[in-house]
């Protein structure tokens, strides 16, 4: 047995005992979900979980072994958190649009165990997470070119039950899609949201396709599916062509590679509303100032002087009072400040504002 060989089958001895102390960590994650179902906890406990993270990375003795630890550690608590709520019925999660939209890609890569339900509007998602048809909605909240998506900011403010969790950032690459056999010679006609054909114009033009506006790349995919027709093509994700069995004619046809967008998982509040914010965190606040010269100016200098980042700030109009305005600011909650300092924080702005609402204590991740 040659060097390589002998190195794998010392990880599928090590695997098999994986196994077994994985079956053995779930049995015992079955008895802390009948727990916490019979004292109403929840399942996401952050601070024991960073409880858990630190105490066994340090168990690690090879530093430079110790974030992969973390990171291994980080996934066995997610799929831990999945088999709870599935044991607790919990484990469903509302999109906006068909199956195969940016959406619902978002949604499976970041609950790749939750059963999806799709709704017509993200209207009906809030709606669904607040009166717990289901634990969790995914929503677009921002796309790198095209800005903030508005209206599901007012559909969180209008919500006071809805609270962020979590924020994820999905790159977005359009491919040319086309039945079975077909070439981009065969092309004539181009289906997708008018958002995609733009962003492909370049391309659209460079090869003299003609576009049609769809209300949906996936749903674009799906209709060229169905017509079975090769001078039809739709724009959309790869994961699309896969799900209705087309082919990828091109790839990356959008112009701009880095376009990307950030969606928001939202989940119904306890009654003592978001979680409290940790260091490191993202901080996401709703509030309101008296519309008198220099109150916006207060917060905003209250906020930096207390170490925070400021990543973004933006203003919509206040429902039902004209030309005046609430504000959405996202924050970073600094490293060296503790959980203390942080809620400290929150009580200052209350001060400072006419009203404040913590939208959410949430991590940046990558869907």
């Amino acid at each position: 047995m040659d060097e390589l060989q002998q190195a794998r089958a010392a990880i599928d001895a090590v695997d098999a005992q994986m196994a077994e102390l994985f079956a053995r960590r779930m049995q015992a994650v079955g008895q802390v979900v009948r727990h916490k179902a019979a004292t109403g906890k929840a399942v996401f406990d952050p601070a024991r979980e960073r409880e858990v993270l630190n105490k066994n990375t340090a168990r690690i003795a090879d530093e430079a072994l110790r974030p992969y630890y973390r990171a291994f550690l980080e996934q066995a608590m997610a799929v831990s958190r999945a088999y709870q709520r599935a044991l607790l019925g919990q484990n469903t999660a509302a999109y906006q649009g068909v199956e195969g939209a940016w959406s619902h890609i978002a949604l499976r890569r970041l609950f790749p165990f939750a059963a999806s339900r799709a709704y017509a509007t993200w209207a009906q998602v809030c709606d669904a997470v607040a009166g717990g048809e289901t634990q969790f909605g995914v929503l677009p909240f921002e796309n790198s070119n095209a800005g903030d998506v508005s209206t599901v900011l007012d559909l969180l403010w209008a919500r006071p039950a809805l609270t962020v969790t979590a924020m994820a950032d999905l790159p977005i690459r359009q491919d040319l899609l086309g039945v079975p056999g077909s070439r981009l010679a065969d092309v004539r006609t181009v289906l997708s949201h008018q958002q995609a054909l733009d962003q492909s114009r370049p391309f659209l033009q460079a090869n003299g396709l003609a576009t049609r506006d769809w209300p949906n790349t996936a749903d674009a995919a799906r209709h060229v599916a169905e017509q079975k027709d090769k001078t039809l093509a739709a724009i959309a994700s790869a994961e699309t062509a896969a799900l209705y069995g087309l082919d990828i004619l091109a790839r990356g046809v959008n112009e701009d590679g880095d376009n990307t967008t950030r969606f928001i998982v939202v989940e119904r509040g306890g009654a003592d509303g978001p979680a409290a914010p940790q260091a490191g965190q993202r901080l996401g606040l709703l509030f309101t100032v008296d519309h008198k010269p220099g109150r916006l100016a207060r917060a905003i200098e209250y906020i930096g002087g207390q170490g925070f980042n400021m990543e973004c700030i933006k203003s919509r109009p206040l429902p039902h009072v004209p030309f005046e305005y609430y504000f959405y600011v996202q924050l970073i909650c600094q490293q060296d400040l503790t959980a203390d300092a942080c809620t400290a924080f929150l009580g200052g702005m209350e001060e400072l504002c006419r009203t404040v609402r913590l939208l959410g204590a949430f991590t940046l991740k990558n869907a």
